[in-house]
Parts: structure tokens; sequence; C-alpha cells
């Protein structure tokens, strides 16, 4: 018959067990496409990748996608966040992280210094509205988006002009108040201005790609030195270019998302 020390030991034993064999607690990881995307296209590789190592993954659709357009408003992006987050943690995830490539990568900056999470994952970020190139290929629709929702035609959907560096300017369907809230210097897309907001005792894992767009690859350095300090905040330059960057950086993402877990757990 076993002792009562045998069976204090067993009992301990089996409750540690996990930690023992290097196995670690449920992480969730909440994962934004980037401008015209989609969950099924450029970021669909990272999502799998990070399943198969065990992760909760949430891969959303976002208001910036090939379908939507900013048709919805910057409200219903952060609610869709705050759900996903929800989400994870009610399936297990003890920790959770946001991470989002090109405009996500700036729409996670942004939520840096919102959510309560344990880290954030930015990923070639791009789409800053406070670009002066940006801002001069779109000052003409904002100053027309301005004048439809003075004429009280701001929730009717119109076309309008946006612009991105590798592609130009071109035309999307889309509703002016909501474009306006997305494209404003005071909005969510300002990545200086999200950089120096961000919660300093929040690590962030910031993804420049060694062949990112050249002007990405010029401006981004500056972004990271914008962040506030943080032991845990890191730079990462994956051997990749701006679309392949969140397949490229799977394994960094990975072993950063575990030190910090690791960390807070010390």
């Amino acid at each position: 018959m076993r002792s009562l020390l045998q069976i204090i030991f067993v009992a301990w034993a089996a409750a540690t067990a996990p930690m023992a064999l290097g196995q670690e607690e449920p992480i969730g990881i909440v994962i934004m496409h980037g401008k015209g995307g989609s969950p099924d296209r450029f970021v669909s590789d990272l999502a799998r990748s990070l399943d198969g190592k065990g992760y909760l993954v949430a891969n959303l659709e976002m208001p910036w996608s090939g379908r939507l357009h900013f048709t919805l408003p910057v409200s219903r992006a952060e609610a869709d966040i705050d759900a996903a987050v929800a989400g994870l943690r009610g399936k297990g995830a003890k920790k959770v992280f946001i991470a989002g490539h090109s405009l996500g990568g700036a729409f996670t900056l942004h939520l840096a210094g919102r959510q309560a999470v344990d880290g954030f994952i930015v990923i070639a970020p791009g789409g800053n509205i406070a670009n002066p190139g940006f801002r001069k290929n779109i000052s003409g629709t904002i100053d027309r988006a301005r004048q439809l929702v003075a004429e009280g035609r701001g929730n009717e959907r119109t076309p309008l002009e946006d612009y991105e560096g590798g592609k130009g300017t071109y035309t999307i369907d889309t509703v002016p108040a909501n474009y306006l809230a997305w494209h404003e210097l005071e909005g969510p897309m300002n990545m200086g201005r999200s950089a120096r907001a961000a919660n300093p005792k929040l690590p962030v894992l910031f993804i420049i790609p060694q062949s990112d767009y050249p002007g990405l690859r010029k401006s981004s350095p500056a972004v990271f030195r914008m962040l506030p300090a943080n032991p845990l905040t890191r730079l990462y330059e994956p051997d990749s270019g701006h679309l392949d960057a969140p397949e490229a950086s799977a394994d960094e993402i990975a072993r950063w998302t575990r030190e910090v877990a690791g960390a807070a757990n010390r």
C-alpha cells in the first residue's frame, strides 16, 4: 500500500507533468491580412503554420479587405478584434497575441495602445496615412469625402480613390464617412502616432523584410524606433519580400511568442 507521501508525490507529478515534459499552455493569436487582401491569401500559410504548432488561431477578414473596401467603421474592426481575443481565451488560450500584415500591421500598432493582450506582431507594416506621398495622392479624395459627408451622403456607397505605393491610385466602392475615419491623420493608420502611443508594458515583434518595398524598407525602421522601450520588443528582418513576409516569419513568431509567454510565467 502506498504511503501518504507517495500519494502526494504522484498527485504533484501529474499536476506538473505538462511543464516537465516541455508542453506549454495554449497560446492564441489573432491574424489580420493586408489592404485588398483576405484571410485566404498572404497570411493563410502563417495561420496554417501556427495552427500546426498547436496555436489557437483566429484569422479574420478586416474592413480593408478586397471585398469590404473600408465600408465598415473603425469601431467595427476594434469590436471584431475584441470578439476574436475573447473567443481565443474562451477556447483555453492563456496568452494571446495580435498580428497584422501590411495594412494589418499598421492597425496592429493602433491596437498596441488599446488592447490588453500579451504582445503584438507587426509584419511588414504599410499604408501609413501620414506618409507625404500617400497624402498627396488622396488629398482630393479626402476633400470629396468630406463634402459628401457635409451634404448628408456620408453613408451612401460611392466610388472613391485609394492609393498604394506599389499599385498607384485606383477606385474602390466605399462609404465616405468610414473612408474618412480610416484615412484621417487622427485615425488608426497614422503609424508614427500609433507607435508612440503603444503600451510600454506590452512587447512588439516588429518585422521588416530584407526585400520589402523600398519605401517601406526606408520608413519602417523609424517607426520601430518610435515604440516605447520594452525588454522583449524585437526587430526581425526575414529574408523575404513584402508579400511572403508572414510565411517567412512563422518560426520567429512562434519562438518570440513563446519567449514572451515564458517570461510572463516566471
